[in-house]
Order: structure tokens, then C-alpha cells, then sequence
């Protein structure tokens, strides 16, 4: 969601504020027989609507640093498959292994396993249907973690894979793909939680009836009776513009 859209959202609660600042001040004639309109009603839902202001901005802020861990922590994944399937090609394992390591690798670089067969157009005869082809690079991040845990399930099979570097071992693998899910599910976790936080947002300003921005058009209707349309309170109300938004 755009930066624009939330500070609309802001200011919305701002100018409720603005509103409720006009109707204490008109005094004991503002006097609503309906109690959603009256000045207690009105201040605990401005105080409301700003707690669901906060909890979507604090939502947002773990979710930000959710995913900058998770781009961190995801970043060295390709060179260190590369380094993985060469410590396995340099050790005394057939060539098929090495092949399928190669494979998965490839999976995680990005790149096709096999080449797409070119297709010849003969002269006069009617062009061949498009190959109809899957993902290319299969490169979301659980599908990264799949194939990395792919990887070391192949050299964790072989004896003879024991690297000295220590980055390159079977329990250091497994402990990066325990890392590499955790991230993962972190992320996942925070975007549920921005998500029911707007949710809860939306209700909050824009749900009808009960909601924010019915309350101040209520508001004003009620300024409108108790002075009159032409009145300058009314004017001063009938100034103060609200989004209007469907909750998504």
C-alpha cells in the first residue's frame, strides 16, 4: 500500500480531530440526542482510530524488518549452492551425482535445466504452436529453501562428500536452511499481521454506520439542524473533507 493512501488515512483522524476541536467549542448548545454524537462518543472514537493507525504502522515496521532479514539472509544462497556442487564434484563421487547436484543447482541459479527445442518453419507450411513452457526460474523463496534442501540431501548421501571448509558442511547447510525458513515463515507471519492491522483500520474509519467517517458526516447533519445551513458553524463543519473509502 502506497505511502499517499496511509497519510490519507491520517488525515482523515486528523480532521475528525478538527471537528470534534468546532463542536467543544460551540459549548452546551451542541447537545446530539443521538449518542454516537455526543463529545465522549466522539473522543473515544478519534483515540480509537488512532490506535489502529498505530498497530498498522507497528505492524508494517516488523514486516519491513522481516523481509530486510530475509533478503539478507537469502542473498548468498547461489554462490553458496555453486560452491557446494564444486566441493561435490571434487570429491571421489560418480558423475551422475555431480550431474543431479548440477540440476538442482541450476534451479537455483535461475536458469532452464534443459535447453527449449528450436522450432523450424518450413516454407509454406503453417508456423508451429508456441512450446508451451513452465516458470523459468522457480525462484520464490520457499522454492529456494526446496531446492537448496534438494542440494543437501544429494551430498548429504555421499560418504565422500566432506568438505574442509566449514560453510560447506552437511550441518552447517542444514543449519542455514533452518535459518532460511525461519525468515521465511517470519514474513509470511508479519504480512498476515499489516493485512488483519488494516483490516482492522478500514472497520475502524470507513465501515458504515459505526465507522469514522459516517460519525462526522453524522456530525455534521446534526450541526446543520442545530444552526442552520447557512449558518458559519455549519460552514465551518461542512469544510472539513474526508476520504470516503469501500474497505478492501
Amino acid at each position: 500500500m502506497s505511502s499517499t493512501v496511509e497519510t490519507g488515512h491520517a488525515k482523515n483522524v486528523a480532521t475528525f480531530e478538527d471537528l470534534i476541536g468546532f463542536c467543544n467549542a460551540y459549548g452546551s448548545p451542541y447537545n446530539p440526542k443521538k449518542p454516537v454524537l455526543k463529545l465522549p462518543a466522539l473522543i473515544a472514537q478519534h483515540k480509537a482510530a488512532n490506535v489502529t493507525l498505530l498497530a498498522v504502522k507497528d505492524a508494517k515496521t516488523a514486516h519491513d524488518k522481516a523481509t530486510n532479514a530475509r533478503e539478507i539472509a537469502f542473498k548468498p544462497l547461489r554462490q553458496l549452492a555453486t560452491k557446494v556442487v564444486s566441493a561435490l564434484a571434487a570429491s571421489d563421487v560418480i558423475s551422475q551425482t555431480v550431474d543431479d547436484a548440477r540440476s538442482t543447482n541450476m534451479k537455483i541459479q535461475g536458469r532452464r535445466v534443459k535447453a527449449l527445442k528450436k522450432q523450424v518453419v518450413v516454407a509454406g507450411a503453417d508456423a508451429p504452436a508456441p512450446v508451451r513452457t513452465s516458470s523459468t526460474s522457480q525462484q520464490s523463496f520457499d522454492k529456494m529453501v526446496d531446492h537448496l534442501t534438494q542440494l543437501v540431501s544429494t551430498v548429504s548421501a555421499e560418504p565422500e562428500y566432506d568438505p574442509n571448509e566449514r560453510e560447506l558442511s552437511v550441518p552447517t547447510l542444514n543449519a542455514v536452511i533452518a535459518d532460511l525458513r525461519a525468515k521465511n515463515s517470519a514474513v509470511i507471519a508479519t504480512t498476515a499481521t499489516v493485512s488483519n492491522a488494516r483490516i482492522a483500520r478500514d472497520r475502524a474509519l470507513y465501515a458504515d454506520v459505526s465507522g469514522l467517517i459516517d460519525t462526522a458526516n453524522g456530525v455534521k447533519q446534526y450541526v446543520k439542524s442545530l444552526f442552520g445551513s447557512n449558518s458559519l458553524e455549519y460552514k465551518q463543519v461542512s469544510k472539513l473533507k474526508f476520504l470516503n473509502r469501500s474497505l478492501e
